[in-house]
């Protein structure tokens, strides 16, 4: 007789750890081997200071997902392009360290062979739906894996903040901007 579902035990604690730092170490690994193999070329997009090409379907895919509701629908492609460059800018002043992190995470979220099963989006990313990406994006914020709740916050985070940087933001929220000195 097969066991059944409710006849297996949960995962303990001690599973849980090995499965977490084996995550974390293939995570590293692929990231690294995409920096060596040359997957993720080190070179800005055309424009850009700090951007990839390789960076930009993935963030113009989420970034209309991240901003919904906080920007009118027909003004989502300016929104989109103008939080590129605003995230573009801001990580342009990082850290040598923290760039390499972000960096790690695009590649991660960017090459085929990891997105798939991390991310449950199994298309190209500019194929993705909205609703996939907001599934995708549940699912990090919701993970028992501390790894991708801390990139889902990372992600949340670089992108409101270029968002929010920017004047046609501060409307949307009631703020009328800086005090003028």
């Amino acid at each position: 007789m097969n066991p059944s579902l409710i006849d297996t035990p949960t995962l303990s604690r001690r599973g849980l750890l090995k499965f977490s730092l084996g995550a974390s170490a293939f995570l590293t690994t692929v990231g690294l081997g995409a920096s060596l193999s040359g997957c993720s070329p080190s070179q800005p997009a055309n424009g850009l200071t700090v951007l990839r090409d390789s960076d930009l379907p993935f963030l113009r895919s989420i970034i209309p997902v991240l901003l919904d509701g906080a920007v009118a629908v027909g003004q989502i492609p300016t929104a989109t392009d103008a939080t590129l460059r605003s995230l573009d800018s801001g990580l342009a002043h990082l850290s040598p360290a923290m760039l390499k992190l972000t960096h790690q995470l695009f590649d991660v979220l960017t090459l085929g062979i990891t997105r798939g099963p991390l991310t449950g989006v199994w298309v190209s990313w500019e194929n993705a739906s909205s609703d996939a990406i907001r599934q995708f994006l549940g699912r990090w914020e919701n993970s028992s894996l501390d790894l991708l709740r801390q990139g889902h916050s990372s992600l949340l985070q670089l992108v409101m903040m270029a968002w929010y940087s920017r004047p046609e933001a501060w409307a949307h929220c009631g703020y009328p901007g800086p005090p003028t000195v």
